[in-house]
């Protein structure tokens, strides 16, 4: 869907979509090099860490996955824009708080852009999940695509 819109609009790109359903930061941490290697990405849209906290990974095991993941991307000169996460509220107060203040922390960090919510306008709303409720649908996709445009343009150089 990312790149449909993006070449409709000039853009000579290929999205690859290299993430695992059900993946945590750990496991996307540990297919980094493979990521890099074959695919050889240009810019990086960051979005892991919802399965640490659907499981009650400390919030911490996040935090020191991110720093990696952004340190080696860097490192290997790939622009990389982090995608925050929230959590749903079942797990505790502070858990939820200190869950969603990782991702801003990390971006100030590492001074990488944030989309401070990826699931913007899509988390929750029935018509725009499947059956599970945490997994989008296509208007779901079609709703993210719309919601994270503006951060991906900014990232990449202009077209023409």
């Amino acid at each position: 869907v990312l790149e449909r819109r993006l070449v409709a609009d000039g853009y000579p790109v290929r999205v690859v979509n290299a993430g695992i359903s059900g993946e945590t930061s750990s496991g996307a941490l540990s297919r980094l090099d493979w990521v890099l290697s074959s695919l050889e990405p240009d810019l990086v849209i960051l979005e892991t860490g919802a399965n640490d906290g659907l499981r009650g990974i400390d919030p911490q095991v996040l935090t020191d996955n991110l720093d990696q993941l952004l340190l080696r991307l860097k490192a290997s000169d790939v622009a990389v824009i982090l995608a925050g996460m929230q959590m749903l509220p079942n797990l505790g107060p502070i858990y939820t708080r200190h869950f969603n203040a990782v991702y801003a922390q990390a971006a100030k960090r590492h001074d990488v852009p944030l989309i401070p919510f990826f699931l913007e306008g899509v988390a929750g709303e029935r018509r725009f999940n499947q059956s599970d409720m945490l997994h989008p649908n296509a208007e779901g996709y079609r709703r993210i695509v719309d919601h994270i445009y503006p951060w991906i343009v900014e990232a990449l150089p202009q077209p023409g």
